[in-house]
This record gives C-alpha cells, sequence and structure tokens, in this order.
C-alpha cells in the first residue's frame, strides 16, 4: 500500500514539476533561450501569492488575477531584452542566471531568508485532502495536477489549430523561412515569453499552497526541472507533463522503497540515459517542433 501511494502521489506532484518546466521547455525548444530567470519568476509569483493573500486576508488562488498578468508581461520583457540584445542560447544562460541571482537577492531584501508560509487560516489547501480508501491526496497536489493537464491540453491544442500555435512551430523548425512567409518572429517570441511567465505564476502559486519557501528555493527546483525538461523533450508541451509525473512517480517510489536521499542520484542516472538513447528525450513527440 506504501507503494501505490508513493507511486499516485508522485504522479500528482509530477504535476507541480511539469507546471514548473512548461515555459523554460518551450522558450528552450521555440526559441533556443535557457531562461533560467524563469526559475526566479515562479519563486515571485510564490512570494506574490504568499503576500497578497496574507495582506488582503482573500483566497490564495484569487491571487492568480494578479500574478499572472503581472509575470506575463515580466516574461514578454526578459523575451524582449533578450531579442533586443541579439542574445545566444550559451549566453542565454549566463545571462538568466544573472538575473536570477538578482531575482533571489530581492526576494531576500522584499521578504527576508526566513521562512515564509501562509497559516491554514488563510490557506485551506494546505491541511485540506481527498482520501480514496487507505490513499490520502493533498488538495495542492490535486489542484497542480489538474491545473498543469488543464495548461498542457490548451497549449497542445493552440499549437494544432490555431494560426498562432501554426506559426511558432514554423519558427521553431526555421525562423528564416517562416519570417520570408510573413510570420513576425519577434511578436511571437513575445508571446511565447509572455506565456512563460504565466506558467511561472501558476507553478508559484500552486507551490505556496503546499510548501514553505525561502528565496534560495529557486536553486532546489533547479535538478528537478531540467530532469523534466530534457526527459520529456526540449520544446514538447505533451512530453513535459509526462516527464513530470514519471519524475515524480521515480522519485515517490525511490524514496519509499531505498530512501529519500538517494532519489537525485536514481533521477539523474536517468537523465543521463536517457541523453545516450533518447537524445531528443523519452517522450519527443513533435509537439511544438
Amino acid at each position: 500500500m506504501n507503494v501505490v501511494q508513493a507511486i499516485l502521489s508522485g504522479a500528482l506532484i509530477g504535476g507541480l514539476y511539469a507546471l514548473m518546466a512548461l515555459g523554460l521547455s518551450a522558450t528552450w525548444g521555440v526559441l533556443r533561450i535557457i531562461n533560467l530567470a524563469h526559475f526566479g519568476l515562479i519563486l515571485i509569483g510564490a512570494y506574490l501569492t504568499y503576500q497578497l493573500a496574507t495582506s488582503w486576508q482573500i483566497d490564495p488562488l484569487l491571487t492568480l488575477v494578479v500574478t499572472v498578468p503581472v509575470l506575463f508581461v515580466a516574461g514578454a520583457g526578459l523575451q524582449w531584452l533578450f531579442d533586443r540584445l541579439a542574445v545566444s542560447e550559451f549566453n542565454s544562460l549566463l545571462i538568466s542566471f544573472g538575473l536570477l541571482i538578482i531575482t533571489i537577492q530581492v526576494a531576500a531584501n522584499i521578504w527576508s531568508a526566513d521562512f515564509r508560509r501562509m497559516t491554514a487560516g488563510i490557506n485551506p489547501y494546505a491541511t485540506e485532502s481527498v482520501s480514496l480508501g487507505r490513499l490520502v491526496f493533498p488538495v495542492s497536489t490535486l489542484l497542480g495536477f489538474v491545473l498543469a493537464g488543464l495548461v498542457v491540453l490548451g497549449a497542445h491544442l493552440a499549437l494544432r489549430r490555431t494560426f498562432g500555435g501554426r506559426a511558432l512551430r514554423a519558427v521553431a523548425q526555421d525562423s528564416a523561412v517562416a519570417g520570408a512567409f510573413g510570420m513576425n518572429h519577434r511578436r511571437l517570441s513575445l508571446v511565447l515569453g509572455g506565456l512563460s511567465g504565466a506558467t511561472a505564476a501558476l507553478a508559484g502559486t500552486i507551490f505556496a499552497l503546499g510548501n514553505a519557501m525561502t528565496p534560495e528555493t529557486a536553486y532546489e527546483w533547479f535538478g528537478i526541472v531540467f530532469a523534466v525538461v530534457i526527459l520529456g523533450g526540449i520544446g514538447e508541451v505533451a512530453g513535459t507533463f509526462a516527464a513530470g509525473i514519471l519524475v515524480g512517480v521515480l522519485s515517490g517510489v525511490v524514496s519509499v522503497v531505498w530512501s529519500p536521499a538517494t532519489a537525485p542520484f536514481v533521477l539523474f542516472t536517468a537523465i543521463i540515459l536517457a541523453l545516450l538513447l533518447r537524445p531528443r528525450g523519452l517522450f519527443a513527440l513533435g509537439a511544438v517542433r
């Protein structure tokens, strides 16, 4: 029963991992930008949820009305900066890492380095759970899974059935040829950068619902999120969701069967094997490319 609980709970937690990875994977796969500042946007999203819910005594989920537009603009602004400076893929890694450090320091200056967590009176999702027999699932992880599924489904339909989605896929394949057919690469990149910021807001809110946070928390997401991006296939929307579930299940089962300390070892072994055997990712199905 413990293993079954670990599998199902890990799959649900994988929804949060997928939300965290979606924006990073999309901008990397389509725009060739490795935006490590994305982790900073998730962190700011979590802190804004905490601050708004604590100060205004409102439901944490309602803070999305503020955080999603704010981080959409922030994500679009970052992409505008990358485009304006004609930043290469490798340089984007260095520049965005610097921006991430600045973001973490700003968060530390505003909210201090102390642990911050919404109280149960403000955040009922932290203590509520859904039971299925002997299996128990926190509401916060259920929300993350459902939200990730809806975002991935919406993104998949948009990429397949809208002009903007098809244009993004064309840009991902060959931006020069796409431009020759009248597709505005810069405008599309701004929209995608903004949408990446919006997914960061969603991930930050879901994280804040069930976890305490410090500014340094952003560094803790690196391994998990990069594992999801690589295993899912860079730029693969549906693959990212599947990889999030896989990573969550793998981490949960190893933690129960072996020990929590060995979960990163198993996870990064899986990444190495994936890079050797399936360089494009385990779930590379061509969702974006």
